[in-house]
């Protein structure tokens, strides 16, 4: 089989995750050509008819848009408790009553988490919403670009340097309304592969990320080889909050709290509903 193109993000997670497979240490998967991107970029690539990426690591917040051409695997991907990204802002305790919230994508878990929560706690309703890169977002708080941030992964650990007070936790208030983990990366591989290959996929990211934990040392320099000077010790944090027992199989609370997601949000307006054998893996 010709190498699968994929693309995943830089972070700890997928890095500690694909490792063995894009080494070609998992026995019998199809071989990788590795493409590391932002996840608003991945998104973005999975929305197009014309993109060349057999697998995409995106968030679950797209996948009303891309069902029709992809599949979600039933691994691989992020959910989890007490990981949902945070509203930061420079005052604790902050009004967002026709505020302007800098968020890193309008398709993202983290997105529908926030306007989710907003419509609950924000009788009024927030401003404007402002798209800016991940990085960009607690500087731009921190300098009074915008009254409020949307972050998500290691920014749970570093806003405090920027001077940053939470304002809310969105995985908090999901977790209290619904009693299931967050579902956060979602890995698609494209429906024209076959039903073979699909499952064949699947396999390969669920021995990719048994033998991690096996080893977690082998995986270790790649990871912080992709981390962006991440200190190691939030790499190690960030590799414990996002892989877990859901990324080896979503398993029925998974798929729950996947189709909990969405169709809140469908309920809101701000997804296309999904069908009934959307979320069917072959």
């Amino acid at each position: 089989m010709t190498k699968l193109k994929i693309a995943y993000s830089p972070c700890p997670n997928d890095t500690f995750v694909f490792d063995a497979w894009a080494h070609g240490r998992v026995p019998g998967a199809p071989r990788l050509d590795v493409t590391f991107a932002d996840i608003d970029l991945t998104n973005g690539w999975a929305a197009d008819a014309e993109s060349p990426y057999d697998v995409l690591k995106v968030s679950y917040a797209v996948l009303p848009w891309v069902l029709d051409e992809y599949a979600l695997l039933p691994c691989g991907g992020a959910l989890g408790r007490g990981c949902g990204p945070l509203v930061l802002t420079r005052e604790p305790g902050a009004d967002l009553t026709g505020k302007t919230v800098a968020v890193p994508s309008e398709r993202s878990t983290a997105y529908l988490l926030f306007r989710l929560w907003a419509a609950d706690v924000v009788p009024g309703g927030v401003g404007e919403v402002v798209v800016l890169p991940f990085h960009e977002i607690m500087p731009a708080v921190r300098d009074g670009k915008v009254d409020a941030g949307l972050v998500i992964h290691e920014a749970r650990f570093t806003y405090k340097n920027y001077g940053l007070h939470e304002l809310a936790d969105m995985g908090e208030h999901w977790e209290h309304t619904t009693g299931l983990p967050i579902p956060l990366g979602a890995i698609i591989a494209k429906r024209s592969l076959g039903e073979e290959t699909l499952r064949l996929l699947a396999e390969s990211a669920r021995a990719s990320v048994r033998m991690a934990w096996d080893d977690p040392s082998v995986s270790r320099p790649y990871v912080l080889e992709h981390a962006q000077e991440m200190d190691p010790k939030v790499a190690d944090q960030h590799i414990g909050l996002y892989v877990n027992e859901f990324t080896s199989d979503l398993g029925e609370t998974g798929y729950a709290a996947v189709r909990g997601l969405l169709t809140r949000a469908a309920a809101e307006g701000l997804v296309p509903p999904l069908g009934p054998d959307a979320l069917r893996f072959p």
